[in-house]
Formats: C-alpha cells, sequence, structure tokens
C-alpha cells in the first residue's frame, strides 16, 4: 500500500520548479504576480481560500484566465487536524465547489492550512483525486514578513530541478514577498529554469 505524504519536490532531470501562492485571492498582491509572471512567460499555482473567492471572483477569474492553475487550500482555513472528519470533509467540498466554479475543471491540488495534516486529512484529499502539496522552502516564512533578503536566503537553498516553493498573496501585507519573487523569477530565469504549475511539474515525474 502506497503511504500517502505532501509533496515537496518532484523527481525531474528537467530544469523546471513551481510557484505556488496561498491564501489569496488578493486585489493588489495577486494581480501584481500575474504581471511579474506573464513577463517571466511562466505560469504558478494559487492555493485559494474559498472565502476569499468569495470576496474577490473576479481576480480568481483573471488568474484562471491567465493560464495559470487554481488549487484547494479549504473554505476558511482551518487547521483540519482539529475538526472532526465531516468537518474536514466539508471545508475540503466548499472550496472544491467555488475553484470549479470559477474554472469549470476539476480541482488537482490541495494544501493544508498550517500543514495540519495526518492520515486521515491526506486520506480524505486522495478521495478528491487530489495530490497534498507541501514546499521546500518552508523556512523562508515569507507569512512573517521577515525581509526580503531572509525570504532569499532561505529559498535560494532549496532550489533545485522539481522544487516547489511557496509563498503567500494573501491574508496581510504582502510586498516583500512580490519583491522576493521577482528576484527570484529572474535568477532562475537567467539559470534556464521554467516556470510551471504543480500539476505541470507532477507530470514530468521522472518514471522509477
Amino acid at each position: 500500500m502506497t503511504t500517502l505524504s505532501l509533496v515537496h519536490r518532484v523527481p525531474t532531470r528537467d530544469k523546471a520548479v513551481a510557484f505556488t501562492f496561498d491564501d489569496g485571492p488578493h486585489p493588489l498582491y495577486t494581480r501584481q504576480l500575474l504581471d511579474i509572471f506573464r513577463k517571466a512567460n511562466g505560469k504558478a499555482t494559487f492555493f485559494m481560500i474559498g472565502q476569499e473567492i468569495d470576496a474577490f471572483e473576479d481576480i480568481a477569474a483573471e488568474v484562471h484566465q491567465a493560464g495559470h492553475e487554481i488549487a484547494n487550500h479549504t473554505y476558511s482555513h482551518p487547521d483540519l487536524t482539529k475538526l472532526a472528519l465531516e468537518e474536514a470533509r466539508a471545508e475540503i467540498q466548499q472550496a472544491d465547489e467555488r475553484i470549479r466554479q470559477i474554472t469549470g475543471q476539476p480541482v488537482l491540488s490541495f494544501r493544508p492550512p498550517y500543514f495540519g495534516v495526518n492520515e486521515d486529512i491526506l486520506s480524505l484529499a486522495a478521495e478528491f483525486g487530489y495530490t497534498s502539496i507541501g514546499t521546500v522552502n518552508g523556512e523562508a516564512k515569507d507569512w512573517e514578513q521577515p525581509g526580503v533578503e531572509f525570504i532569499l536566503d532561505h529559498t535560494r537553498p532549496t532550489i533545485e530541478n522539481g522544487s516547489i516553493f511557496m509563498f503567500h498573496d494573501g491574508y496581510g501585507e504582502r510586498a516583500q514577498t512580490i519583491e522576493a519573487v521577482q528576484v527570484l523569477l529572474e535568477e532562475l530565469a537567467a539559470e534556464g529554469y521554467r516556470f510551471l504549475t504543480v500539476s505541470e511539474l507532477l507530470e514530468l515525474a521522472d518514471q522509477a
């Protein structure tokens, strides 16, 4: 039996990475990211909260129309491990339905708030057909606004083929994140990396 776990990096020989953004959509920062990725000729994955989609549905639609991936980050951002399983299922289901209304497509990826997972939550996500996504640069802690250099210093060492990076475009002041992402995209583009959605990156996984 396969043990379910979060995917932090995709084993691939391809020079490709995935940038992911949690807690949006946000009318300022999400749009700034759309502009940055358009200029970089890249795609990203936005792990959106259902309640934020309710608030900024037009922004979510812009993300989809620009060719980025929208993924599930629950409806109201609770720690799912502290809920009854049916409550956790409802959180995932409600967000799933909101995203489908925007995209008209199945949702493929899921990231649990606070990385709050156990076997039950991972199994629940798998029931929905999701791949549960982690990150390689959790120590960057961009959500704490630790400074652009701190974010860069704790992301650069994690860069390799198949890396999945996590940043935030919602819930607070995100100017440091935007600046750090801009720098990283320029550096990685110069090194020949491609910027893919999580689902695109997963398709590149080397077959064992």
